[in-house]
């Protein structure tokens, strides 16, 4: 793999082996995630579930959510890759979690990013302590919180209420993943990869982890690549014999557009070949990585937001107030097709960023004009409700000056 990495690096042919990588991935039915009732749970109108690998809710009435279960079968793991959850999806999402019987949480964005949100706040700061999500009947409440200078382990509690059932849950969050990009170092990304593995979160005997950025399949992508890749080698005992194309072409298979761009795919390559030197003996590379990784710095400051009342918002959605609120690029999509004419690479990441830049003015355009017509709402019942006791102040009103009237003339006269 060292040379092939070194061929394709020299050459500087990651666009074309990348372009080949989305000309042999299929597209599959998602007719579903079309479906009228479901439009509103998709984060993005162009990444949705397949049909046939698609997560379904069982105890609910709309058994959808923007959910892939990803079952690689030699490597004996499974991941749902998901959307970062939707303000009226964070409780389909603990419910998705409970019926899995999923053991871990991984979140690889944060909740603000380069100023929109991109991801619901569906575990409780810790200030709050807890969350309720009454419309699937579950109770959030964390338990501990490790803030390193670049990711935060949680441990939250999952409490189904109808039930009386309690389960732990821990909350993995890589915080500084720039969005439509690649972590600063393979040793800083394997350090954190690492830390999941070792809780046991992955291992077959739990349900599956859920894995989720923004969209779900750039970012959880990559890390469910490394993930499967450095297993198969464990497995096989033979590093050259995985073939990385060939494992993200199978995972493919159950979630459209694994891997963004070019450079993830080129960074998923430099962590499976760092990983693969660990998992082949060299165990004190755990422990360079976490040196290299320098997780027990402060995390950093963000100054990028315009305004501190921006901060503060990016603070408080991101569950991490004061500590850190780093901007990233938005998150794009790739989504598979057959079309040559759609597969040019430039221009399908130019048009899919344009594409979500305008759905997400769009978006922020609704809600600004959601909390405009909230706003005249409030202030229209403000004012049906003087107009309503407006006459009976204004006649009690003249009712009492008359009778103060009446009252000093009695007085006078009575004198």
């Amino acid at each position: 793999m060292d040379q092939e990495f070194q061929d394709i690096d020299s050459s500087g042919q990651w666009q074309n082996l990348y372009n080949e990588i989305r000309n042999q991935s299929h597209e599959c039915p998602y007719k579903v995630a079309n479906f009228p009732e479901n439009r509103n749970r998709n984060r993005y109108r162009d990444v949705s579930p397949y049909d046939h690998s698609r997560v379904r809710l069982e105890n609910s009435e709309n058994d959808y959510i923007n959910a892939s279960l990803v079952v690689m079968q030699e490597a004996q793991r499974s991941y749902i890759l998901t959307q970062g959850p939707l303000r009226n999806t964070c409780g389909h999402f603990w419910l998705m979690i409970w019926e899995q019987r999923s053991k871990a949480v991984i979140m690889l964005n944060r909740l603000i990013e380069k100023g929109s949100e991109k991801c619901a706040q569906y575990w409780p700061s810790a200030e709050e302590r807890e969350m309720d999500f009454r419309d699937t009947g579950f109770r959030v409440t964390l338990q501990s919180q490790n803030v390193k200078s670049y990711y935060t382990i949680r441990t939250l509690e999952l409490h189904n209420t109808k039930t009386g059932e309690t389960r732990d849950i821990f909350h993995f969050h890589y915080t500084t993943w720039p969005d439509f990009g690649v972590p600063e170092s393979p040793a800083s990304f394997l350090n954190f990869l690492f830390k999941v593995r070792e809780s046991g979160s992955l291992e077959a005997g739990n349900g599956p982890a859920v894995v989720h950025c923004s969209a779900g399949i750039g970012r959880s992508g990559t890390f469910s690549l490394v993930d499967t890749c450095l297993v198969l080698m464990e497995k096989r005992k033979d590093p050259s014999s995985v073939d990385v194309q060939k494992v993200l072409l199978d995972m493919r298979e159950f979630r459209m557009g694994l891997i963004q761009t070019p450079d993830q795919l080129r960074f998923s390559y430099m962590a499976i070949m760092e990983g693969a030197k660990c998992i082949m003996g060299d165990y004190s590379l755990q422990k360079q990585w976490q040196k290299l990784s320098e997780e027990d710095l402060e995390p950093a400051a963000d100054l990028s937001p315009t305004s501190q009342n921006t901060q503060r918002l990016s603070d408080l959605l991101n569950g991490q107030t004061g500590l850190f609120a780093e901007a990233e690029e938005p998150e794009t999509s790739d989504v598979c097709t057959e079309s040559p004419q759609e597969e040019q690479h430039t221009e399908d990441t130019s048009s899919s960023l344009r594409k979500r830049h305008r759905e997400e003015k769009k978006t922020s355009m609704a809600q600004k004009l959601q909390q405009m017509k909230d706003k005249m709402k409030d202030a229209e019942k403000k004012k049906e409700t003087w107009l309503y006791w407006r006459p009976i102040v204004l006649n009690v009103g003249a009712g009492a000056a008359v009778a103060f009237g009446l009252l000093m003339c009695w007085v006078f006269l009575s004198q």
